[in-house]
C-alpha cells in the first residue's frame, strides 16, 4: 500500500487535526514548524507538487527577488542561518526555491504536507467547532483551526483581451512558465506587461529572440539592481551580525530592508526631508542611491512617499537617467513614467532593462499610441496594426491580496460567505482575523504590511503571533477565537487613514485592485511600517487579545466564557 506524506493511505480521512494550513511557501512551512513546537497536529495542503509557493511557480527567465537575499530568509533558526550560503546579492528563483526546499528538509516538514492537493472550500461547522476543508479530489479534512498561508501574489491572471485562445503560436504566462527551458532563438516574441516580472523577463528574452515586441500599458519606475556575487567576508559578517540585523528589520518602517546595516559595510546615510537639503545635496543623495542599486532608492528622502515635491524630485531623477540610457529620444520619453508618483506602484529593480531598448531587434509598442485590441491567429492587433508573432508572453500580474482566498468557497459562522463579506473590498482585523470567521487566520492578509515590507519578516511575525495566540488559548481553556465587528471596522478605518496620509493610494494599481476588472478599489495594505505594526499586534496580545472574542465550546457547540 502506498503511504502519503501524511502517513495516511491515499483517500483515507485523517483524524481531526488541530490545524489545517493552506499553502507550502515561506508562510505555510514556518507555520507548520511553529505548531509542531506547541505539540499540535497540523497538516499543510499544497496545490503544487513541491514546496515553494510563488517561488515554485514563477520560474520565468530572469526571476529574482528584489529584497537582498541575506535577509529574504528565515531568522527563527540559527541552524538555517549558519548552514545556508547565498551566492548573490539578489537571489534567483532557482536559488530561493533551493533554499525553501533545504529548510523543508532540514526541519523535516514534508511528512506533514499533502502535495498536489488544491483546496476548493473551507466551511466552519459551528456545532462541532471545526473547519471542514474540501479538496479538488473530493476529500474532506477537519481541523479546529484553519490557517491561510496562500500568499499575496499567488493568483495570476490573464488580461481581458479578446482572442487569446485563437493564437496559433505559443502562449506563456510568467507565473506558469514551462518546466523545460524555452528556446526563443530566431523567434518573434511579444511580451505584454512591464511590471516587475516583465522588466526581469525582457532583457533575457531579447538577448535570444529574433525580434522582441514589448507591449507597454504604463511605464514603470525601475532602478538598477547592481547585483553581484556575495563575498565570503560579507556572508560571514551577516552570520555574525545576524541577531542585530534581524532586530533592525523587525523595527523597520515602510520597507523591511530600508535601514539594513551589515557589520563592516559602509552605512547608507540616513534620509532627510528633501526640503532640508540643497539641490546639490539632493542630487548627490539620489546618485548615491542609484549607484548602490535596489529598493534603497525609495528612501532617499525621509518624506519621499508623503510629500509631492520630494517625490517628484526622486521621480524626475529616474526620468533623467532613462533619457541618458535610451538613445532614441522618442522611445525614452515613452519609457518615462509621468502619470503617477514614484512608489504609488511597486518600484522595480532591474538589470539592463532600459538599455535593452537600444537593441535594433527590440520594439516598444506603447498603449498610448497603439492600444491592444485583440489577439489574432498570427499575433497581436493594435490600433497601429498587427504584429505577427511566434510566442506571446503574458507578464500581466496577479489578483493580489484577495485572489487566492476568494478562489475558494470559504464560509464562516452561520454560513457567511467570504465573497459576500468582501464584496465591497477586504475587511480584516490586523490582517490576521475576520469577524464572522471563528478560528480562521490569514498570514499576511489584507490590512497588514505584507507586500509593502520584506514579506519574510512579516510572515515570521504573523506565524509567531498566531502560534502564541493558540498557546494562550490552550492555557485558558479557550477553543474559539473571532475578531469582533467593531475591532475590524476600526482597523479598516485606520489602515485607510494611514494610507491616505501618503501618496501611495493616489493612483490605480494592484495595491487597490485596479488591475482586476470589477474588483472593488480599496487600498489593501498597512503602510504604517513593520515596526509600528508589530507593536500594535503585541499590544493586542498583551491585553488578552483585545478586539477578539475568546470562548469555550461544549460538545454541542454551545459557547461559554473561556
Amino acid at each position: 500500500m502506498t503511504i502519503s506524506s501524511t502517513g495516511q493511505p491515499p483517500g483515507a480521512a485523517p483524524d481531526t487535526l488541530d490545524a489545517i494550513i493552506v499553502g507550502a511557501g515561506f508562510a505555510g512551512l514556518y507555520m507548520l514548524h511553529r505548531l509542531r513546537q506547541s505539540g499540535l497536529r497540523a497538516m499543510v495542503l499544497e496545490a503544487g507538487p513541491d514546496v515553494g509557493g510563488t517561488w515554485y511557480w514563477n520560474r520565468y527567465p530572469g526571476a529574482r527577488c528584489d529584497v537582498e537575499s541575506v535577509v529574504y530568509s528565515y531568522s527563527f533558526s540559527d541552524e538555517l542561518v549558519r548552514e545556508w550560503n547565498w551566492s548573490e546579492k539578489f537571489a534567483t528563483q532557482p536559488e530561493i526555491l533551493a533554499y525553501i526546499r533545504f529548510a523543508a528538509d532540514r526541519l523535516d516538514l514534508r511528512r506533514d504536507i499533502r502535495f498536489n492537493t488544491r483546496v476548493t472550500a473551507a466551511h466552519h461547522d459551528g456545532a462541532a467547532n471545526l473547519w471542514r476543508v474540501q479538496t479538488e479530489d473530493g476529500r474532506e479534512i477537519a481541523a479546529h483551526f484553519c490557517i491561510m498561508a496562500t500568499g499575496c501574489l499567488s493568483s495570476s491572471r490573464l488580461p481581458d483581451i479578446p482572442g487569446i485562445s485563437a493564437f496559433k503560436g505559443q502562449v506563456i504566462q510568467s507565473a506558469h512558465w514551462p518546466d523545460e527551458p524555452v528556446d526563443f532563438t530566431g523567434k518573434r516574441v511579444g511580451i505584454i506587461g512591464t511590471g516587475s516580472s516583465g522588466i526581469q523577463i525582457i532583457p533575457i528574452v531579447a538577448a535570444q529572440a529574433g525580434h522582441t515586441h514589448v507591449f507597454q500599458r504604463t511605464a514603470a519606475y525601475s532602478v538598477p539592481a547592481r547585483n553581484a556575487p556575495l563575498a565570503p567576508d560579507y556572508r560571514a559578517a551577516v552570520k555574525v551580525g545576524h541577531g542585530e540585523i534581524r532586530r533592525q528589520l523587525r523595527a523597520g518602517l515602510i520597507h523591511g530592508n530600508s535601514d539594513l546595516r551589515v557589520p563592516g559595510e559602509e552605512p547608507v546615510p540616513p534620509g532627510r526631508t528633501a526640503a532640508e537639503m540643497t539641490p546639490a545635496e539632493r542630487e548627490a543623495a539620489l546618485e548615491e542611491r542609484w549607484r548602490r542599486g535596489g529598493a534603497w532608492y525609495m528612501f532617499t528622502f525621509s518624506d519621499q512617499v508623503v510629500d509631492r515635491q520630494a517625490n517628484e524630485i526622486a521621480a524626475d531623477f529616474i526620468r533623467r537617467k532613462i533619457r541618458q540610457i535610451v538613445k532614441d529620444p522618442a522611445v525614452a520619453e515613452k519609457l518615462c513614467p509621468t502619470s503617477y508618483a514614484i512608489g504609488a506602484k511597486r518600484i522595480c529593480v532591474d538589470t539592463n532593462y532600459y538599455a535593452t531598448f537600444n537593441r535594433p531587434d527590440v520594439t516598444l509598442v506603447d498603449h498610448a499610441d497603439a492600444p491592444i485590441r485583440a489577439v489574432t491567429e498570427k499575433g497581436i492587433r493594435t490600433d497601429g496594426g498587427e504584429y505577427e508573432l511566434d510566442v506571446i508572453i503574458f507578464a500581466t500580474g496577479f489578483d493580489a491580496m484577495t485572489g487566492a482566498l476568494l478562489a475558494m468557497d470559504i464560509r464562516g459562522r452561520d454560513g457567511l460567505c467570504l465573497r459576500d463579506k468582501w464584496q465591497d473590498g477586504p475587511r480584516t482585523y490586523l490582517g490576521l482575523g475576520l469577524a464572522g470567521f471563528p478560528n480562521l487566520f490569514t498570514i499576511t492578509g489584507p490590512g497588514s504590511p505584507s507586500v509593502f515590507s520584506n514579506v519574510v519578516v512579516s510572515i515570521e511575525q504573523h506565524v509567531e503571533w498566531i502560534g502564541d495566540c493558540l498557546d494562550h488559548m490552550k492555557s485558558i481553556g479557550a477553543t474559539r477565537i473571532e475578531a469582533t465587528e467593531q475591532a475590524e471596522t476600526d482597523w479598516v478605518r485606520h489602515v485607510g487613514e494611514v494610507a491616505h496620509a501618503t501618496l501611495i493610494p493616489t493612483t490605480r494599481s494592484w495595491y487597490v485592485g485596479a488591475n482586476i476588472p470589477g474588483k472593488p478599489n480599496v487600498f489593501m495594505i498597512y503602510v504604517g511600517g513593520v515596526g509600528p505594526y508589530r507593536d500594535i499586534c503585541n499590544r493586542v496580545a498583551a491585553a488578552g487579545y483585545a478586539g477578539f472574542t475568546l470562548s469555550a465550546t461544549d460538545s454541542t457547540g454551545k459557547e461559554g466564557a473561556a
